[in-house]
């Protein structure tokens, strides 16, 4: 059993190079292109470039050989062409899906809506103190006094601290000031 695993060669396949080289075309068939492999974008400059030069031939055709030159530069120059990273077609079809896509975008991959309005209703209401809270925090400044006063000597100034307030606490004072001017 190893005698016959010894014998067969191991295969390994690589894929990465594959990635990293953009797609090329360098036969049609058995013919082989002049000059390449080509990119699509470089096929693209190569068959654009040269339908723009034949139809507009009358107007650059006093220059000589500089557009055909500047043609065939411009199709070298394109062989790399990256914008943002990728290829000038991915980046063309990402820039076409964006712009066919829906406003309000996807979620899920749903096109994604706006929900109905739908009125919140609900009520809330500011009840007083009850008085044994009252009374008791009443009780316990008195005895904190009563404390105060059986030590000897002047008593420490207290520390004064502005204390923040919300709006609803002063509506909870004004109505308690209110009841108690009312009911006096």
């Amino acid at each position: 059993m190893s005698a016959a695993t010894a014998e067969q060669p191991r295969v390994a396949r690589v894929y990465t190079a594959a990635r990293r080289h953009p797609w090329v075309l360098g036969k049609l068939g058995d013919w082989v292109i002049w000059f390449g492999p080509y990119t699509p974008a470089q096929l693209v400059v190569l068959g654009g470039g040269a339908l723009l030069l034949i139809k507009t031939f009358s107007w650059w055709s006093w220059m000589g050989p500089v557009p055909v030159v500047l043609w065939l530069v411009s199709v070298w120059a394109v062989r790399g062409a990256k914008i943002g990273g990728r290829t000038p077609f991915t980046a063309a079809a990402g820039w076409i899906a964006l712009l066919v896509q829906h406003p309000a975008g996807r979620i899920g991959g749903r096109v994604a809506r706006d929900r109905q309005r739908a009125s919140l209703t609900g009520t809330f209401v500011i009840e007083p103190e009850p008085v044994a809270a009252a009374v008791r925090a009443r009780t316990t400044v008195r005895a904190r006094r009563a404390v105060r006063s059986r030590r000897k000597g002047p008593a420490p100034m207290p520390v004064v601290r502005p204390v923040p307030v919300s709006g609803l606490a002063q509506l909870l004072r004004d109505a308690q000031s209110d009841q108690l001017a009312g009911g006096s």
